[in-house]
């Protein structure tokens, strides 16, 4: 019983690093598909003063980084964004075009749990998604409701912020037509 036990336990060791990331599709492909192929050079937005004040509102945190890359082209700008679900970083594909969301795609999902997020369902939700005009001294809010997932409340959690965050920022890129 006990090699039979720490068999297991290895075994279990080994393949949990294997189940904690799963990789949907590559950013770069992410990317490439938005613009059928070819994606414009990327750009870089830096978050500094009232920008980075409007992202601390609606991540409840810093942002990780001091500038964001994203891709733009004719009123559609597409973003890689990342957002701790419970303990681990999920990376999210956005397309933003005319201001709402076109298109949508969990990237890399790293957690244990709650990857249901992942779902075509799921992510239906927020296609069309904008957000809400804003109130004085409250982040904004996206203009519809999303509907949990029993299990995976932050993993929903991180990706209602990030839509949020992706439309605020096309709203300071050129390619925003209000």
């Amino acid at each position: 019983m006990g090699i039979a036990r720490a068999w297991l336990l290895g075994l279990a060791f080994w393949v949990t690093p294997a189940q904690a990331e799963r990789v949907y599709q590559q950013p770069d492909a992410f990317v490439a598909e938005a613009f059928a192929g070819r994606a414009p050079a990327p750009t870089a937005l830096w978050l500094t003063g009232a920008l980075k004040a409007e992202v601390r509102a609606i991540l409840d945190h810093d942002y990780p980084a001091l500038r964001l890359r994203y891709w733009g082209e004719a009123g559609r700008s597409v973003w890689v964004l990342d957002e701790i679900g419970k303990e681990s970083p999920i990376t999210v594909g956005i397309v933003i075009e005319n201001d709402r969301i076109a298109h949508m795609r969990v990237l890399v999902f790293r957690e244990s749990r709650g990857w249901e997020i992942e779902s075509p369902a799921f992510i239906r939700q927020y296609l069309g998604a904008t957000l809400k005009p804003a109130q004085p001294s409250k982040a904004p809010q996206l203009d519809r409701s999303i509907d949990g997932i029993s299990g995976a409340t932050l993993s929903v959690r991180a990706l209602s912020k990030l839509s949020r965050l992706a439309l605020l920022l096309h709203r300071q890129t050129p390619y925003f037509k209000p």
